[in-house]
């Protein structure tokens, strides 16, 4: 596998930063990952292969992108030696151990002690609801995961990931009716996939041909 293949595997142009490449491996994982399609075979070989494919950009990009130190670069002055440094220099150290916390010191340990913001509870739930969804979706709960989605999407509207999850549950409800023989319900649920999520390029050709292959059975 060279790097214009894993690239491709993940979704992006060749040359995409760091940061690109973390977010679009993470969003496919979440997708793909065996505990939220336990019997999808094909769903576990697609994590592998883009996984694999994020392991050899994460050696390869910090090194493209380690910066190269500037012939600029600040000059270190030659720090004089122990028997050289004067005496009144260790005392003003002494001095400054000594010292007692400072006003914005107190500030900072105030600041530590602060209960979390509003966000950062946010973020909180967030997470443990994204567990929960996939407690669920493993359990084929998904009358319960899609309630928990909706209502996470509800309290986080403007969240990207958050749509993500929802769409996913979504497609895998979906799939889970079409093995059902339940072909209407079926291409409800993958429909609102496709409009929770649709600018997801991968997600949209999953279920594209998800709708395809309904069309084939029924």
């Amino acid at each position: 596998m060279d790097l214009e293949d894993c690239y491709r595997l993940l979704g992006l142009r060749s040359g995409a930063s760091f940061a690109d490449i973390k977010a679009s491996y993470r969003r496919l994982a979440q997708q793909y990952h065996p505990d939220i399609n336990p019997d999808d075979t094909k769903a576990k070989d697609k994590f592998i292969v883009v996984t694999e494919a994020y392991k050899l950009l994460l050696q390869k990009i910090p090194q493209q992108e380690t910066a190269q130190p500037s012939d600029n670069s600040p000059v270190v002055e030659h720090q004089p030696t122990r028997a050289t440094r004067p005496q009144t220099a260790t005392k003003e150290k002494v001095k400054e151990k000594a010292k007692p916390p400072s006003f914005s010191e107190k500030e900072k340990v105030k600041e530590k002690a602060k209960p979390p913001s509003f966000s950062e509870i946010e973020q909180r739930l967030k997470w443990k609801t994204y567990e929960q969804l996939q407690q669920f979706l493993k359990e084929k709960r998904f009358p319960q995961a899609i309630s928990l989605a909706e209502a996470l999407a509800q309290r986080l509207p403007e969240d990207a990931e958050v749509r993500q999850w929802q769409a996913i549950a979504y497609q895998i409800w979906g799939r889970a009716l079409i093995a059902e023989k339940q072909p209407l319900k079926a291409r409800i649920y993958l429909k609102k996939a496709l409009k929770t999520d649709p600018d997801n390029k991968s997600l949209s050709d999953e279920i594209q041909r998800d709708l395809q292959m309904l069309e084939n059975m029924f």
